[in-house]
């Protein structure tokens, strides 16, 4: 299978998506993304750009409130008061991390867990672990999932690795695999024979946030690999990397994303798919 390009999964997702939205416009109803950030920072920008590229492709709204970086939490919090009013907006992605002056536990609490799309809240978390449906989960942590079924890698009844124990991707993502009917064993810092446990897996999901962190020596044939970084280049290098040496794994293994082109190019779907998700229950 080689590489296993995340844009195709984009497109297919896209394709999808423009039906849903013409369905719900017959009824008056246009999915509508608010976007919160404070500042102009690049990976927030970046993201944005990707995330307003996406909804206009599909036919679905966006409306942006950006703050100033030294904004303050009451200005913050008035504005996720207003989106969670304004009944023309289905979902919001606020960007994080906030900025010092800003008290992340407060911000999150005020926003809706019905308008979270990006698992943030901790109504969100809790949907996910309760299973219950309630909420969203992150996306860049169901993305990984979006990618397994697209490519019809099941996960039933195989052994999954994890490494990485962030609740952004690492946490959630082994609930979902767990929802999928994996074996899930969560690797970080203090796992002891981590090589060892890694090669015994049929699927493994890095998301350690570091550079190059791992390569052949724990890798086999017949694996599939979704590697969840996205890094800055090493030494210097220009562009971006992900956690995983890719030129010498996928030689071996079954399936590996790239970076760029995998995770991250079907996270700004999957962001419009929740939103989309989040209007149908308005219709």
């Amino acid at each position: 299978m080689g590489l296993l390009s995340g844009k195709d999964v984009a497109e297919a997702l896209k394709e999808r998506m423009k039906q849903e939205v013409e369905a719900l416009k017959s009824k008056n109803i246009t999915p509508t993304l608010g976007i919160i950030r404070m500042g102009e920072e690049p990976n927030d920008i970046s993201y944005e750009k990707g995330a307003t590229k996406t909804c206009e492709g599909v036919g679905a709204g966006v409306k942006v409130f950006a703050l100033p970086r030294d904004g303050s939490q009451e200005d913050l919090l008035k504005t996720i008061k207003q989106v969670n009013e304004d009944k023309s907006i289905h979902g919001v992605l606020l960007f994080r991390p906030l900025p010092k002056q800003i008290d992340d536990n407060a911000a999150r609490a005020a926003l809706l867990p019905s308008k979270d799309m990006d698992g943030i809240t901790d109504g969100s978390m809790a949907g996910i672990y309760s299973d219950t449906g309630a909420g969203f989960p992150p996306c860049t942590a169901e993305s990984v999932i979006k990618i397994l079924d697209h490519y019809k890698i099941d996960p039933a009844g195989k052994d999954v690795v994890v490494l990485g124990r962030s609740t952004v991707i690492g946490k959630p993502v082994s609930m979902l695999l767990l929802k999928k009917n994996g074996t899930v064993t969560i690797c970080h810092s203090k796992t002891k024979d981590m090589q060892k446990k890694v090669q015994a897996a049929d699927i493994v999901v890095v998301a350690m946030g570091r550079a190059w962190s791992v390569g052949k020596e724990c890798f086999r044939a017949g694996q599939y690999v979704i590697d969840v970084g996205v890094n800055a280049k090493p030494n210097g290098e220009k562009g971006t990397c992900g956690d995983v040496r890719t030129e010498e794994v996928e030689p071996i293994v079954a399936g590996i994303t790239p970076v760029p082109g995998g995770v991250g190019s079907v996270t700004s779907a999957n962001l419009v798919c929740h939103v989309i998700e989040a209007a149908k229950t308005k219709a």
